[in-house]
This record gives structure tokens, C-alpha cells and sequence, in this order.
């Protein structure tokens, strides 16, 4: 039996934790297939980037993805950063290629909290003067 990496990737609420073994490129998200779970082309291309960046030709890894929280885009660049992490984990000769893509920075962004006494996080109620 191959090895199995476990890795986690996050971003903004989204959190994808991803079980990657040796295969024919088959990847599952949540129990389905990443073309049926992420319609648009560019999720798909997300999702492949770091692939990409180590065998242009072919994937030659099974992803197995459990992903929670959060909107599809943040969803698919979650999964990308965890593949990302799982192929530096298998080869570490593959980090400078990823990092030099910027692909195992995690993008720390997130959304500001709201605060009382406004309507939204900088949005102030309306003010009358008279």
C-alpha cells in the first residue's frame, strides 16, 4: 500500500483537509468528483495549480478532500494550498518551485468583525443633526 500524506489547507472560513496517496490524478472532494463539485474552469485550474508547477504533463497523485466553511472560491484555494503542503511533504526538493509560485503562503485575509454601535464592520448608522 502507498503512503498517505494528511494535510490541511485554509483560507478565510474554509478549511480542506486532504488525504493525497501515489495514482492516476483522481480527485475527490466530499465524496465527489472535482469536476462535479467545482463547476466553473477556474476553480478546476485553482485546484490543479500546484500540480502544475511540478509535473506540467500529468498528475500522478489520488486527492482525497473533506472541505468545510466558507464560499467555493475560498474552498478551492484552501485545496490548493493543502496539496501544495502535501507535495512539499512527500518531496521537499519541491518547495522552492511552490514557494516561488506563492503557493504555500497563506493568505491571511479575513473579514473584519462587526462592531457595536454600527451597522457593519465601518458602516456607521445614519447620523442626523437635527
Amino acid at each position: 500500500m502507498s503512503e498517505i500524506i494528511h494535510t490541511i489547507g485554509r483560507r478565510k472560513t474554509s478549511v480542506a483537509r486532504i488525504y493525497m496517496t501515489k495514482g492516476k490524478g483522481k480527485i475527490t472532494i466530499n465524496d465527489r468528483d472535482y469536476n462535479e463539485y467545482f463547476h466553473t474552469g477556474i476553480l478546476r485550474t485553482i485546484v490543479r495549480q500546484p500540480f502544475g508547477v511540478i509535473t506540467p504533463e500529468a498528475i500522478v497523485h489520488d486527492v482525497n478532500a473533506i472541505i468545510e466553511g466558507g464560499g467555493i472560491k475560498g474552498q478551492a484555494e484552501a485545496l490548493r494550498l493543502a496539496i501544495a503542503r502535501a507535495l512539499v511533504k512527500e518531496n521537499p526538493e519541491n518547495k522552492p518551485l511552490l514557494r516561488a509560485a506563492e503557493l504555500l503562503t497563506r493568505d491571511p485575509r479575513m473579514v473584519e468583525r462587526k462592531k457595536p454601535g454600527q451597522k457593519k464592520a465601518r458602516k456607521r448608522f445614519q447620523f442626523t443633526k437635527r
